[in-house]
């Protein structure tokens, strides 16, 4: 599976999201290829109902309906159409007991999580909790345009997916052609998510195309 993560580039948000979100559409299509992507909260409903591939949310809190003025409500983003969300990315890091309380509200509505971890502790104390999948994403690799972690430290995927157990690990950090795709796979990953790759490339779709090439 590959995953983009449109953030808040100005190349994946508003209209040019709908936008990249079909350009992934149109490859997997051609491709047959698991591609999915992670947009943020206001673009999520027009996104949903633009394309066909699944859609992650960039974040949800542990709330309910109620007085959460500011804050995403999960029943919200399974209503847009989501299939699920990230969760504690590099981004928007969060503490142990908010993570298990917002597995919790995924779970009571139907969302799956990506569960974001980032060194190796981490990635094996999560794996307790559950999530769908753990995104593997070393800090030292995230925006990375010359090495990703795949080419950095491939033997850290290795012992991550032993510890995750088959078909549930993502890598990210610095992913960026179809090389890292295929080691991240040949090394026990499920899938890779990534971003400005995508979102900054000048052509997403032949980007697209050559990354899926790895996953074969």
């Amino acid at each position: 599976m590959i995953i983009t993560n449109f953030k808040t580039y100005a190349t994946a948000t508003g209209k040019a999201a709908i936008d990249l979100a079909k350009t992934h559409q149109d490859v997997a299509d051609e491709t047959g290829a698991y591609i999915g992507i992670s947009v943020q909260a206001i673009d999520l409903m027009a996104v949903c109902q633009a394309v066909k591939i699944p859609v992650w949310a960039q974040h949800i809190d542990p709330i309910s309906h109620g007085s959460n003025t500011g804050h995403v409500l999960p029943e919200l983003v399974k209503e847009a159409g989501a299939v699920g969300t990230l969760l504690n990315h590099s981004e928007r890091r969060l503490e142990r007991s908010v993570i298990e309380a917002s597995l919790k509200r995924a779970k009571e509505v139907g969302l799956k999580v990506i569960l974001c971890a980032k060194d190796a502790e981490e990635v094996e104390s999560f794996v307790e909790l559950e999530p769908d999948f753990i995104a593997y994403e070393p800090p030292e690799f995230i925006g990375s345009k010359d090495i990703s972690v795949a080419t950095g430290k491939p033997e850290i995927i290795e012992k991550a997916a032993k510890l995750v157990g088959q078909g549930k690990l993502i890598v990210g950090a610095g992913v960026k052609d179809g090389h890292d795709v295929e080691t991240s796979i040949q090394l026990g990953a499920h899938g890779v998510l990534l971003a400005s790759a995508i979102t900054r490339a000048e052509d997403p779709k032949a980007l697209l195309r050559y990354l899926v090439n790895g996953l074969s």
